[in-house]
């Protein structure tokens, strides 16, 4: 181990699991629920919300600096219709 990185509001992070499954984005805040599970907010790079349990997210940077390599489209999550349109621009080139 080289580094470690806390949990922290601001941090970089990359969802690994549940309905976000590969999304990345930078933790906005944590809500803390006692005997149950805790929820975190997250804002990703199209200036998207969303939140997902505490158990689903993975540090991967301080700050905007990712210690790892991001994947392709550094993990935004695309609208169906953006998904369309990408796909039909790609199919007429």
């Amino acid at each position: 181990i080289l580094d470690y990185i806390k949990f922290e509001s601001g941090n970089l992070c990359q969802i690994t699991g549940g309905r976000n499954l590969g999304r990345v984005g930078t933790v906005v805040n944590r809500e803390r629920h006692p005997g149950s599970f805790d929820i975190v907010h997250i804002k990703d790079a199209n200036e998207h919300v969303f939140a997902t349990r505490l158990n689903n997210v993975f540090i991967i940077g301080k700050g905007s600096k990712a210690f790892v390599s991001l994947p392709r489209g550094k993990g935004v999550k695309l609208s169906i219709a953006e998904e369309r349109d990408k796909r039909l621009a790609s199919k007429t080139h």
